[in-house]
């Protein structure tokens, strides 16, 4: 058993948002841990902290900030040391974390894919000529665009309780969420059908934890050793390569997924015009090993297939 545990006296403090599901996914974390060391639940405190991204909620992202207003002020409590560890949806972080930061933990990927969500209307197949469609997401707007350039869609954030309130109020007949959160919430009911990822590929890092810490803490990063989930990791290692080269943030829309094959690892990648205009895709295979640099390359391969202006608005 290694040496200094958390105990009650001096718990792990474990920073969070404080969405329903941010905390479910803290609380798994804090399970897991205990579970993997025989600690008491008092040897972990979790802390939660309010992020611009959660506050405000009457614009789009990329209008604030992009994907950072999700992170900063709980890395920034990392940094000075009021929390040991940040649990994150893995799809909301960039790419690069702060100096003095790594984030090298997953705890094992739930369901990668999008939730088709409406109280009426069965499937995106379904829906009718001109309805109109709430997503905060580029990636999905972007894809929904392609497929269907008739639907009206309109911004659509908040936590998942509050997305659907909206729905309940009329201001969309449908909207899109990621099946892992519905799943974790035990609300897996209220999606209508599950979007297969041949038909849409999910954000990259969908449905995957990831836990940060100081990259001079060893005595964490021992903890967190026991509990990381290799699997996971290689297939980030390559979906995050990809949108790394790609310079990804919530101005883009990009999506990626990868899939592990015992040694092998399958990448596919996609990027769109984000009118909805045009989709750019690709894939790599090879050694799970080589998975940053099977990213990397498929960026490539995007990015020289995309003409000039291909992410701007037309």
């Amino acid at each position: 058993m290694m040496q200094n545990l958390p105990t009650p006296a001096q718990p792990l403090k474990i920073g969070t948002r404080g969405s329903p599901l941010a905390l479910w996914q803290a609380h798994e974390v804090r399970r897991s841990l205990m579970a993997a060391f025989d600690l008491p639940e008092a040897a972990f405190e979790i802390c939660v902290i309010k992020v611009m991204g959660d506050q405000i909620l009457d614009k789009a992202l990329k209008d604030i900030g992009g994907k950072g207003l999700f992170t900063r002020e709980i890395e920034e409590a990392l940094l000075d040391g009021s929390i040991d560890i940040a649990v994150h949806s893995m799809k909301d972080m960039p790419t690069l974390q702060p100096d003095g930061l790594i984030l090298d933990c997953y705890l094992p990927r739930e369901d990668v894919r999008d939730a088709f969500v409406s109280p009426h209307v069965a499937g995106l197949a379904d829906l009718p000529q001109g309805a109109v469609v709430g997503s905060s997401s580029l990636r999905r707007r972007a894809q929904l665009r392609l497929k269907r350039p008739d639907l009206q869609l309109v911004e659509f954030r908040g936590n998942v309780q509050t997305r659907m309130k909206k729905l309940q109020d009329g201001v969309a007949v449908a909207t899109f969420l990621a099946m892992a959160g519905l799943n974790r919430l035990g609300m897996a009911h209220m999606a209508r059908s599950a979007i297969e990822t041949d038909e849409m590929l999910p954000a990259v890092a969908q449905g995957a934890i990831g836990i940060e810490r100081r990259s001079n803490d060893a005595r964490t990063a021992s903890l967190l050793d026991a509990i990381h989930d290799t699997p996971t990791g290689l297939r980030l290692n390559a979906e995050r390569a990809m949108l790394a080269r790609l310079d990804g943030s919530c101005e883009t829309p990009i999506a990626g997924l990868a899939t592990l094959d015992g040694a092998s690892l399958h990448l596919r990648g996609e990027i769109l015009r984000p009118d909805g205009s045009e989709s750019i895709t690709g894939s790599r295979s090879g050694p799970a090993a080589d998975a940053a640099a099977l990213g990397t390359d498929l960026a490539e391969e995007l990015l020289s297939k995309a003409p000039a202006g291909f992410f701007s608005w037309r």
